[in-house]
């Protein structure tokens, strides 16, 4: 792994790769091996990255589809650990706005796989039309299903 690659695909990127890895896992241990992942498929596809979008679409989109496969075969296997608690670096010692960001995460840990991906850009600010390409889905199929998990993360949340 060359610095250039490691400066252009992967520091500028931590903080993609970071939350996206955070939604599909559990324990420090599965994040860590997501991110791992995330992070190897990007050097080993990276001579295939054509500059016609920008690296942070690109990097979604393989920090996802890595995510969403080990996610799906995790699934599959037998769980052996009680969920943990999120562990999050936050800036500021607001007890409320911590415990408000885990209530969020734990409610995105409970949609589907697809719905994970679509609010984790939209929390983003990722624009409509860049959560469709990056998902390969189309631009009004984005605004109805964000404005439908948006209500489940209520229901969800709030009960």
């Amino acid at each position: 792994m060359t610095i250039d690659f490691y400066n252009r695909f992967i520091r500028q990127n931590a903080g993609i790769i970071n939350k996206i890895c955070r939604a599909y896992t559990d324990t420090e241990e599965d994040y860590e091996d997501y991110f791992q992942e995330v992070c190897l498929q990007l050097w080993r596809s990276h001579s295939f990255f054509e500059d016609k979008s920008a690296v942070s679409t690109w990097v979604y989109r393989v920090a996802l589809n890595v995510c969403l496969t080990y996610f799906k075969q995790e699934k599959k296997r037998p769980k052996t650990a009680a969920l943990q608690e999120l562990s999050m670096a936050a800036t500021e010692t607001d007890t409320a706005e911590v415990e408000q960001l885990q209530a969020l995460y734990t409610a995105i840990k409970q949609l589907k796989e697809i719905d994970r991906a679509i609010i984790i850009l939209y929390l983003e600010d990722k624009s409509y039309k860049e959560i469709a390409d990056i998902l390969g889905i189309k631009v009004n199929h984005v605004g109805v299903k964000v404005n439908r998990i948006k209500n489940t993360l209520k229901q969800l949340i709030h009960g």
